[in-house]
């Protein structure tokens, strides 16, 4: 397994002729408690509800990344590529196997949202990293891997080239304003009204002015914070309030989509010893903005929805969120 850098985009591509084509779970849940199949144990949140434990994370049982060892970036020619280090974590939401984020209780879920937000802070003190990826692939459609509810996580030696975008925009855009181009999304849509979801105490739910897919939705909280897990390490009280808007927002979506990819955006490990030399990580607590992003696959639409490399959506963002607006979210 390598990384390998595209010349052209400058997008990193993990590739090996060892990784797996197919992932096939066995007969025994691996992630439910007392299973015999359950990895290496990483962290665990205390039970709420008399479970032996609320969430955990874990290592991956077919890592793409690996925790060991230094990149080695090389170059040759135009080429470059560089070892697979980096951590591949899968994070159990809860030791139930039926209860998903959108049917668990909202003390479940805030466990949960705490467990992403300590590992994320965990694995920013390894020095190597330069960004941690949490996501969740729900369905078949969407690549789903595992029946009992997960995300996973991935710390990477290298930022994802759509974070690096939103960075490089943001810093942009705060140069010129001197505001966060987040909070002012933010503002306009919660004054406009036509694209608002929901909201619950200090975090709303929209749809994106410019959408990729059909019922994209994002969540971003209303108060300005570039980074995830001080949120949820700094202000453990508030996150009840994104659980809840989380569960009722997964609800909406479960109504008109088959399958869904939900990833957080956070900023990047700004303490790695190549921060520094990169300016758009100097401003990094003033322009960016944290935010969880919802891609819907909905019925007849599992096709790619890019038309000569534009994104296309059948449905916009206003009538969007009006369908969602009208779903009972519970």
């Amino acid at each position: 397994m390598e990384l390998r850098k595209d010349p052209i985009t400058r997008s990193w591509v993990i590739t090996g002729d060892d990784a797996p084509l197919s992932l096939v779970e066995e007969g025994v849940c691996r992630y439910c408690p007392g299973s015999p199949l359950m990895p290496q144990v990483v962290s665990t949140m205390p039970p709420v509800d008399g479970s032996p434990w609320s969430a955990q994370a874990v290592v991956h049982p077919w890592p793409l990344y690996h925790i060991e060892g230094d990149p080695a970036k090389e170059g040759f020619g135009l080429y470059d590529n560089m070892r697979s280090v980096g951590a591949h974590e899968v994070l159990i939401e809860n030791p139930h196997h039926d209860r998903q984020l959108w049917n668990a209780s909202d003390g479940e879920i805030e466990q949960f949202l705490g467990l992403v937000g300590q590992r994320v802070l965990d694995l920013k003190r390894d020095l190597r990293f330069k960004y941690i990826s949490v996501f969740k692939d729900f369905g078949a459609v969407a690549g789903q891997e595992f029946s009992h509810p997960t995300s996973q996580l991935v710390a990477t030696t290298f930022v994802p080239r759509r974070v690096l975008y939103e960075l490089r925009a943001a810093k942009e855009y705060f140069s010129e304003k001197e505001r966060c181009v987040f909070c002012d999304i933010v503002a306009q849509e919660r004054a406009e009204k036509q694209r608002v979801v929901d909201t619950r105490g200090d975090y709303v739910a929209l749809c994106p002015y410019a959408p990729r897919v059909p019922f994209e939705t994002w969540v971003l909280p209303l108060s300005h914070e570039a980074r995830f897990e001080r949120t949820t390490v700094g202000k453990p009280g508030v996150l009840c309030e994104l659980a809840m808007l989380l569960k009722r927002t997964l609800n909406r979506i479960r109504a008109v989509a088959d399958g869904f990819h939900l990833v957080l955006h956070t900023a990047p490990n700004s303490v790695q010893p190549g921060a520094a030399t990169l300016g758009y990580w100097k401003t990094l607590d003033d322009d960016y903005h944290w935010h969880i992003e919802i891609l819907p696959i909905v019925p007849g639409k599992v096709k790619s929805y890019t038309v000569k490399e534009v994104y296309f959506t059948p449905v916009t963002s206003e009538t969007a969120a009006a369908k969602l607006r009208e779903i009972p979210p519970e």
